[in-house]
C-alpha cells in the first residue's frame, strides 16, 4: 500500500538510528543509507531490500509545510512493521525494551491469525511488529 514512510525525531539521530537498527533487525529490515551530517541533522533510510523503505529524519528547522505549533519529535504517530514470524515479533519487543522503548503491549494474539507487539519509541511514537499466520 505504501511506497515509503518517514518520521521526524527530536532526539539524537545516531541514538534513534541505533534503536531502530536493533529493533528492526529481527524483522529483516536494516539501515540502507546514512545521510547524517556533522551537526547531527540528516536522515536514515531503512529497508528490507528493493522497494518500500522507512526514513527517520532530523533537521535544523521544521519542514515549511508544518504549522507553527508542530515540532520534530512531538507529533507521535503509529507504525506497524510486518514480521516474518512470531519469534521475530517477540525479538522486536524484547530488543526494543533493552534499547529504551516503553512497553505498549506485550507480544500476543491480538485477533484470530494476527500476533503482534507494541512499543513506544524514543519519541513516544507507537511502533508495532505484526505477524499474520499461525
Amino acid at each position: 500500500m505504501f511506497d515509503h514512510m518517514g518520521i521526524y525525531t527530536g532526539q539524537d539521530l545516531n541514538m534513534v538510528g541505533a534503536f531502530y537498527a536493533a529493533v528492526l533487525a529481527p524483522l529483516g529490515i536494516s539501515l540502507q543509507e546514512d545521510h547524517t551530517q556533522p551537526d547531527g541533522t540528516g536522515r536514515l533510510v531503512f529497508s528490507a531490500g528493493p522497494g518500500a523503505f522507512f526514513v527517520i529524519a532530523k533537521g535544523d528547522a521544521s519542514p515549511a509545510w508544518w504549522r507553527a505549533d508542530q515540532k520534530q519529535g512531538a507529533s507521535a504517530i503509529h507504525l506497524c512493521f510486518t514480521a516474518p514470524s512470531k519469534a521475530a515479533v517477540d525479538a522486536f519487543h524484547a530488543i526494543g525494551l533493552q534499547h529504551g522503548a516503553r512497553d505498549n503491549g506485550a507480544p500476543g494474539l491480538r485477533r484470530p491469525g494476527y500476533y503482534g507487539a507494541y512499543l513506544a519509541d524514543l519519541d513516544s511514537n507507537g511502533i508495532e511488529a505484526g505477524f499474520r499466520g499461525s
